[in-house]
């Protein structure tokens, strides 16, 4: 047996040595449910050769035209949102439909946080995406690349 095979190991990712890229990813036209699997795949690194899934590999993602994604079927009038105040009779319903017109980031980082694992990287994950709603975004100077999905 030689020596090389005996030393030879899996090399595993530091979060330390993650590199984080940015990435433009424009959500005109496409379905509220294929983006956002796709967005909470891409957001665990599961696209990157070097895979783990106990380490934060995110890379940042900007979503750029969320006002303008679409719903299939009847679900802009018959999906709802719910949300409780916590006291009494203190539940707040809206449908898809008017969570778009008010609030189109939410309904987009609804979807993604529904998507990935219910543990404690979700968080630190979601802090990676960043939504907004018309072409216009803060991130300039990170020149982030498109990706098209």
């Amino acid at each position: 047996m030689s020596s090389s095979f005996l030393t030879t190991q899996t090399p595993w990712v530091k979060k330390e040595e993650v590199k984080r890229n940015w990435y433009l990813i424009d959500a005109k036209n496409q379905i509220l449910g294929r983006l956002a699997s796709q967005i909470a795949s891409l957001l665990q690194g599961k696209h990157r050769p070097d895979y783990a899934p106990h380490v934060d590999q995110a890379d940042f993602f900007v979503i750029i035209n969320v006002d303008k994604i679409r719903l299939t079927g009847k679900k802009l009038d018959q999906k709802l949102y719910r949300r409780h105040s916590g006291y009494m009779g203190g539940l707040k319903l809206k449908s898809a439909r008017e969570l778009l017109q008010q609030k189109p980031e939410q309904i987009l980082y609804l979807a993604v946080k529904g998507m990935l694992p219910k543990n404690r990287m979700r968080d630190k994950l979601l802090k990676k995406l960043k939504i907004y709603a018309g072409e216009a975004h803060p991130h300039q100077a990170q020149n982030p690349k498109l990706i098209e999905i």
